[in-house]
């Protein structure tokens, strides 16, 4: 088998010397190279040169969920194709690595390099489905390049909690969970669209929601973690099947702490409820409108406004090894 492996330098929880060991323990399995990335969608156009020489039957992605996101970009430029494209395989190197860990591998990253050895000897792999954005047609945003996501977006509020996190970690900040929950509160105190949403959820053959104050898109379930607790905004959200879809029409402070409670509560059996939640469960396409510009997010990688996404989710399209 020949491998290409990514390797993110600035990956939060792994030294150079891990990353050396996880380097030759995977070498010793495989024909392997070893590209660190340089640059911000370095990782991207790796992900395509792999897919495109026709050479690489595994690209191995060390690092964050970014860094996933990238690599998952790259394969898929031109579209899925997995019985021809490269397989993907995760070693998890970053602060939270949802990805990785709702494929049910360790967060630790030797023990996920164990796993990923035994899988490959056993060949244990899966094939998943993945979320893609796009620019909605007839809007200021019809030319934004499409993109692919591995777990979850959202469009309004918590894609603005992903940009304050991304402002203070180029201030030299770490990514923590704290760091997390600090932002959520500036974003809640900050957000003048709060109470009042912004945000219209576009749905075929059903009347359009209005009013969302957050939305949030889940290919997988959990949504996220905080430390080593899972949080469930759509617990029947998976792999295999389409996205689902967790709003909220309101946000006061007494929605905030009831909804809130229920995401830090949340289980497989029991995601948030009420009269202000909005949930929709395996959907194939839909549209999120909103009337003034609102940031989004896709894998906790902050994309900057947007008035308008169309999301679809795709099944069966990416073979990972597990």
């Amino acid at each position: 088998m020949r491998a290409l492996l990514v390797v993110n330098p600035a990956a939060t929880t792994t030294s150079a010397r891990t990353r050396d060991v996880l380097i030759h323990a995977l070498a010793s399995e495989m024909k392997l190279d070893a590209v660190t990335t340089e640059y911000r969608g370095h990782a991207r156009d790796l992900g395509r040169q792999a897919a495109e020489s026709g050479e690489v039957d595994l690209v191995v992605a060390l690092g964050g969920d970014g860094t996933v996101n990238e690599v998952v970009n790259g394969l898929l430029h031109a579209g899925p194709d997995p019985e021809r494209l490269p397989g993907l395989a995760v070693v998890p190197g970053g602060s939270t690595n949802v990805f990785a860990r709702a494929l049910g591998l360790p967060n630790q990253p030797v023990e996920a390099t164990g796993v990923l050895l035994d899988a490959l000897r056993e060949g244990r792999e899966r094939t998943v489905g993945l979320g893609l954005t796009s620019g909605t047609p007839g809007t200021e945003d019809e030319a934004v390049p499409a993109r692919w996501f591995t777990f979850n977006a959202g469009l309004g509020f918590d894609a603005g909690v992903v940009g304050r996190v991304e402002q203070q970690r180029e201030r030299g900040r770490r990514s923590t969970h704290a760091l997390y929950m600090r932002q959520v509160v500036r974003q809640l105190l900050g957000d003048p669209h709060r109470r009042n949403g912004m945000i219209t959820l576009d749905l075929v053959d059903e009347e359009p929601v209005e009013d969302l104050v957050l939305s949030i898109v889940s290919n997988t379930s959990p949504w996220t973690f905080l430390g080593n607790r899972p949080i469930y905004a759509s617990p029947q959200a998976s792999f295999d099947t389409g996205l689902d879809l967790f709003g909220l029409t309101r946000m006061s402070t007494a929605a905030v702490a009831r909804y809130g409670t229920q995401l830090l509560t949340s289980s497989p059996e029991r995601g948030p409820r009420g009269k202000h939640a909005v949930t929709r469960h395996d959907l194939t396409r839909f549209t999120l409108h909103s009337k003034v510009p609102l940031p989004l997010q896709m894998d906790g990688d902050h994309l900057g406004l947007r008035t308008s996404v169309t999301f679809t989710g795709v099944r069966r399209a990416l073979r990972v090894i597990v």
